[in-house]
């Protein structure tokens, strides 16, 4: 009956099978949907208040699979606990059912993760064949500078979302969530297209002094070909039941000249 979420992707999927009114606490950094704005804020995955856990009295406590010394606190409390852990696309659909089993929502998760799988079932079998830009994803880097880039690897809902979108991720042979990369190795690769994934809203004017930061790197294709697209938009970041509508955002942009 009452619920303290540390983790957005499982907030989302709990106010989305009609669990919502008992979310009691939410993460620091939790902002969708927009009901979770007058909830308190209980920290997030490396500051987690525990004590302002425990007032809040919940019955159940979402936490991520890192957060070992959170769990153990609250296992000491005897609160029950739902652990979380990053993974593949097919496994944003699978927590979903998992989360509308624990809610008491089994059906209404079961029935929207269909709705998710056969959506991006049609992505996939649309772009089947065709062409796939090489695409690299980035996720991360230091502002107005190359430096501090990280992309997104051969691993996790990201690189699933644009293999699903029919893109080809030019670090799909490295087999971790994500690469250092620097502009030597970006290079290497020859994207034909870059995307900036962002959660948070940029203005416009950031948005082309971000996008012309690239320039320095010209003989890209992606660069050359001036595909190089931001993308501020936290249904990309955050593996929750919005995924379906990242995975078509992101299929407009790669296929779009």
């Amino acid at each position: 009956a009452r619920i303290i979420s540390l983790v957005p992707a499982v907030t989302e999927m709990l106010f989305a099978v009609g669990a919502g009114p008992r979310v009691i606490g939410v993460s620091s950094f939790d902002h969708f949907p927009p009901d979770v704005e007058r909830l308190r804020r209980v920290g997030a995955l490396v500051d987690a208040n525990v004590e302002r856990i425990l007032a809040l009295r919940p019955d159940l406590v979402v936490v991520y699979r890192s957060q070992t010394d959170l769990i153990a606190q609250l296992g000491r409390a005897q609160i029950p606990t739902f652990v979380y852990a990053h993974a593949g696309l097919a496994d944003i659909t699978s927590t979903l059912r998992d989360v509308g089993a624990r809610a008491g929502a089994e059906e209404r998760a079961g029935t929207l993760a269909a709705i998710i799988e056969r959506r991006i079932g049609v992505l996939r079998k649309r772009f089947a064949t065709g062409p796939r830009p090489k695409t690299l994803v980035v996720i991360g880097r230091n502002a107005f500078a190359l430096r501090g880039i990280y992309a997104s690897g051969g691993v996790g809902f990201i690189h699933d979302m644009i293999v699903a979108a029919g893109g080809d991720n030019v670090f799909a042979d490295t087999k971790r969530e994500a690469v250092q990369a620097t502009s030597e190795l970006i290079i290497a690769r020859a994207p034909e297209i870059i995307l900036e994934l962002r959660g948070d809203p940029i203005d416009e004017a950031t948005q082309r002094k971000e996008v012309q930061t690239w320039d320095t790197l010209g003989s890209l294709p992606a660069v050359r070909n001036k595909r190089v697209r931001i993308i501020a938009d936290a249904r990309t970041v955050i593996p929750g039941p919005r995924v379906v509508e990242a995975v078509e955002l992101l299929a407009g942009v790669l296929h779009r000249p």
